[in-house]
């Protein structure tokens, strides 16, 4: 399992509002390029949004689906892309002085992600989370500082 953390120097409230808002999932995910929800209730579990990969000229759409949430503490996410099958992501959010320490737990489920899992694959993890911890940082930092739509709170 790749695990990997980030203290973000805002509170879990302000970490949350980012989480809770699906149309910012691909300013902080690292892959998506655009999100968009196809439930008015994100992130309550069983709540979805589509998203799309580009690589160049090619893209394909994928869902992600909360499997588990609890405001402002814990969002757990299975990613669904075609043949590569699925993934899981458990966010976790621990107070930490007045910051937020971030942990974040992916690994594959189903399909060919999870049936070729293997230490490399394991190591690309390792970097899509050295990427996507800090963006999820900047993005709440900005949104909280009032530079962005998710300075309200959503509660799930």
């Amino acid at each position: 399992m790749a695990i990997r953390h980030q203290l973000i120097k805002r509170s879990p409230t302000e970490v949350w509002a980012v989480l809770a808002d699906p149309e910012r999932y691909g300013e902080w995910v690292v892959g998506p390029d655009s999100s968009t929800p196809l439930d008015d209730t994100w992130p309550t579990t069983g709540s979805r949004l589509r998203f799309t990969l580009r690589v160049g000229p090619w893209s394909g759409e994928g869902t992600t689906t909360v499997r588990h949430s609890e405001p402002c503490r814990e969002l757990e996410l299975e990613a669904k892309f075609k043949a590569l099958g699925s993934a899981r992501i458990f966010l976790q959010l621990r107070p930490w002085g007045t910051g937020t320490l971030v942990i974040c737990d992916e690994h594959p489920l189903r399909g060919l992600g999870g049936t070729l899992h293997n230490p490399v694959s394991e190591a690309l993890l390792q970097l899509r989370h050295r990427g996507m911890l800090p963006r999820l940082a900047r993005v709440v930092e900005r949104a909280a500082a009032g530079a962005g739509p998710a300075a309200g709170v959503r509660h799930a």
